[in-house]
């Protein structure tokens, strides 16, 4: 009995690596609020924890946006890339700029998902308001 390898073909390859790419950040997210989200909502107020929700779901619509700007990309360059299918200098120059893309992309992401930790976990400074200057004269 003969084992025979599984080789995926290039187009089927990259929407896995794709897909793979764009979900990665949302299993990061949920990760993140189910470990972060106990414990924090029992001491905030009313109007916290609306803020909160507000601000996390306008984070998960800005990474839904992200990963479908990042399909749209993805469909673009392929379409870029049948004419030049046999040349492999394009071929590879066209590949160069797509992991470029991905890697912008997701460092995008990356850093959405930062900043929405970051204001979630560390209090809030309001100055306080200065008092008037003393007049000389």
């Amino acid at each position: 009995m003969t084992i025979t390898p599984v080789v995926l073909h290039g187009p089927i390859l990259r929407t896995l690596l794709v897909g793979a790419l764009a979900l990665a950040p949302f299993g990061a997210a949920c990760a993140w609020q189910s470990a972060t989200q106990p414990t924090s909502r029992a001491a905030q107020s009313p109007s916290q924890q609306f803020q909160q929700s507000a601000q996390q779901q306008q984070t998960r619509d800005q990474l839904q946006k992200s990963q479908l700007e990042q399909q749209l990309r993805q469909g673009v360059a392929d379409n870029a890339k049948r004419p030049t299918a046999s040349d492999p200098r394009s071929q590879q120059r066209l590949d160069d700029a797509d992991r470029a893309q991905r890697e912008r992309d997701r460092a995008n992401q990356q850093d959405l998902l930062d900043r929405e930790r970051d204001s979630s976990t560390l209090p809030r400074v309001v100055p306080k308001d200065l008092p008037a200057p003393a007049h000389s004269g």
